[in-house]
């Protein structure tokens, strides 16, 4: 059998894989996944795993086209990527059903933490406590299960932003968002009112059937330009990001700032930069106190992702908190892909040495469930009812967030995230200064692997880098952008290096 032959033997159904090893009693986890050695020499976490891509077809191949026709027959297709193999995806490498392997930096569009057919996953995927969660899914409003609040503690408040000690959960980032906001709403009718205790008037109660005020309040949230913050309606609304996204759907006159534009590289535009992102502060002021629907909270990513992959520094954001708290707006930050240790930290706001916390972070994405914290008890709704639907969130999700959560600490991934992604930024450095017109504008220096540039054949590299076995994606009009995995590391990247240069010198 050959090394390869033998890296490719984990691909075989799940039930062969755990059967042999929890009948020795070892989690599964210890027995493919390793922590990594304190020495130079680099230990794969996931020593099964390909060693490089494995490119035997055009992408896609004869057997991915049969698929693609088949299922384009019951479902759209036409935003297909790739037609995927999960069964036979492992660690950092998505496979499709012609033989493909490919070194996937996008994940999912930045979804998967810990890998594909991650062994501690698909111990807490088949455990008990999993299966019954899944048949007997509980509307966690009214028939929350018994061990619902211990499930909360030890995985989704385990990782809780400093300050926000509370969570209400979801089941995707618009929704966390959508809920947010009306959180947010709640929250400001309630201060408006004189307090909790305050009744609802016959005038509101009748307005509000009718979607008129007072009942149905003219108030509203303010985003920025370029922002992405999910596709229902109110956080649709709150979404700058493309036309495609918000095309013929109706939408509040709710306020848009301007989110720098920062030139770089930073350390040539200091002052430029500067007088930016200070400009953007001035206007956010100005909306804040002249937009006729006032705001009562500001909702910010820490990149704005969908957008271009665009940053702004710590300064900027701690003058945005800083405006919140002068006009009593809450301050609810986005970090549905930014969160879950991406950028070098466990939530991307941890960058900004912020003087209070934010009022509420939605998260979704790499967690694999979805929600909003939050600390102010003010921010829980005065009446039941108010903040609910059927199912307020999955506790089979949040029971694999707990596993995700506990792997990310096992293997130390946040640590290793901001090593890899000063490694990587380095080497595309050098790539830079050999392709400007390629590489242009790259970003995202100390910020994990959370990395993009801009280049004028964006659509071109996007489809090209398959084909030298990459899994690449893009943002905005013109970004590359990169959203590895945490168990991404430094061969991985010598790897996508490797890749880039290819598509560069073609």
């Amino acid at each position: 059998m050959t090394p390869l032959v033998r890296r490719l033997s984990c691909y075989r159904p799940y039930s062969q894989c755990l059967a042999p090893l929890l009948h020795r009693g070892r989690p599964f986890a210890t027995a493919t996944a390793s922590a990594p050695m304190e020495n130079p020499s680099e230990t794969p976490f996931f020593p099964d795993e390909p060693t490089r891509p494995i490119i035997k077809t055009k992408i896609p191949g004869p057997k991915s086209v049969l698929a693609i026709q088949r299922l384009d027959h019951v479902f759209d297709t036409r935003s297909l990527n790739m037609m995927a193999n999960y069964q036979n995806s492992f660690g950092n490498y998505i496979a499709d059903l012609d033989g493909n392997i490919l070194l996937d930096v996008y994940s999912q569009i930045a979804s998967i933490p810990v890998g594909y057919s991650n062994p501690a996953l698909l111990v807490a995927a088949t455990s008990p406590e999993m299966a019954s969660s899944i048949v007997n899914r509980p509307a966690l409003g009214n028939f929350p299960q018994h061990d619902w609040a211990s499930i909360l503690e030890t995985g989704v408040l385990s990782v809780a932003p400093k300050g926000l000690n509370q969570v209400f959960t979801a089941m995707a980032g618009s929704d966390a968002n959508e809920t947010a906001y009306k959180a947010a709403f709640m929250w400001r009718r309630r201060q408006e009112r004189g307090g909790p205790d305050a009744e609802f008037t016959a005038e509101e109660m009748k307005s509000s059937m009718n979607n008129q005020s007072p009942g149905s309040p003219e108030l509203s949230i303010l985003s920025f330009k370029s922002g992405f913050h999910g596709r229902l309606f109110a956080s649709l609304s709150t979404t700058r990001s493309k036309p495609i996204h918000k095309l013929d759907i109706p939408a509040f006159d709710w306020p848009q700032a301007s989110f720098p534009m920062l030139k770089y590289p930073l350390e040539e535009n200091v002052e430029a930069n500067a007088r930016e992102e200070q400009r953007c502060l001035d206007e956010t002021e100005q909306l804040i106190t002249q937009w006729p629907k006032p705001p009562v909270a500001v909702v910010v990513e820490p990149v704005q992702s969908e957008g271009g992959d665009n940053h702004a520094s710590p300064k900027f954001f701690r003058g945005l908190r800083e405006l919140t708290k002068k006009h009593n707006l809450l301050f609810i930050v986005d970090e549905v892909q930014t969160g879950i240790g991406a950028t070098g930290k466990f939530w991307a706001h941890e960058h900004w040495n912020l003087p209070s916390p934010p009022d509420m972070v939605t998260f979704s994405k790499k967690a694999q469930t979805a929600g909003y914290y939050f600390g102010n008890p003010d921010l829980r709704p005065n009446k039941p009812y108010r903040q609910f639907n059927t199912w307020m969130g999955d506790p089979a999700r949040a029971i694999l967030f707990r596993a995700i959560i506990e792997e990310i600490r096992r293997l130390n991934l946040v640590k290793n995230t901001a090593q890899v992604g000063h490694y990587l930024y380095a080497g595309l450095e050098q790539l830079a200064k050999r392709y400007p017109e390629q590489i242009q504008n790259l970003r995202g220096k100390g910020q994990g692997t959370f990395i993009a540039w801009d280049s004028p054949n964006r659509d071109e590299i996007l489809k090209k880098a398959k084909g030298v076995g990459i899994n690449i994606g893009g943002s905005g009009e013109r970004a590359v952008r990169l959203r590895p995995m945490l168990i991404f590391q430094r061969h991985h990247a010598d790897i996508l290096l490797e890749g880039v240069e290819k598509l560069m010198a073609s």
